[in-house]
């Protein structure tokens, strides 16, 4: 299997979840066991020299491959939660969305000084979520931070706080705009 076979599997929802969006579903690759070890593979591939200690899943959709992938290299996993969710000391990190403002939480022992810390989501668009995440896991002062993700929606702005000088990799780079245009949408 290759990335181009990850990508055909990739399911396209027009219209969703608002007229004009062209939702990416990775359910697909999630259920699909060949679809699912080869991206925890490429993933591993990628990240086995760096030195990661924790992989930080972004909730939710990064608690799927966020263990997997920690397992694989050997480090721990911690979650980023939505308010609320954790139940010991924590420390938390606000940000703007298009509908208001959200935050997001982390434990304040879940990270040390000492360690490489790789952030983990399923996708990336605006980077909203992922920006307020890198912001959080700053708070610990790490040696190292990386991001990752299984699709980048690479011609999508960015939000103005979003960590230029951390190393993004993704699985898949898609472009909203020529994905739409293939299926005769509109933006």
């Amino acid at each position: 299997m290759s990335k181009e076979s990850l990508r055909a599997h990739l399911r396209e929802i027009p219209d969703f979840p608002v007229p004009g969006i062209l939702f990416y579903d990775v359910t697909t690759l999630f259920k699909d066991p060949v679809c699912l070890k080869e991206m925890v593979d490429l993933l591993y591939e990628h990240y086995k020299d760096k030195g990661i200690t924790k992989v930080v899943g972004i909730e939710s959709r990064g608690y799927i491959l966020g263990p997997a992938l920690a397992l694989r290299l050997g480090a721990g996993f911690v979650m980023a939660r939505k308010p609320g969710k954790l139940p010991a000391d924590k420390i938390s990190e606000s940000y703007s969305k298009e509908y208001g403002v959200d935050r997001i939480e982390m434990h304040c022992d879940a990270i040390t000084q000492d360690d490489v810390v790789l952030l983990h989501d399923d996708l990336l668009a605006t980077g909203g979520t992922f920006a307020a995440a890198c912001r959080l896991v700053g708070k610990f002062s790490p040696k190292k931070v990386y991001m990752g993700c299984v699709i980048d929606i690479c011609d999508l702005p960015r939000v103005k706080e979003f960590p230029l000088d951390v190393e993004l990799y993704s699985l898949l780079q898609l472009s909203e705009t020529g994905d739409m245009k293939a299926l005769g949408l509109k933006k």
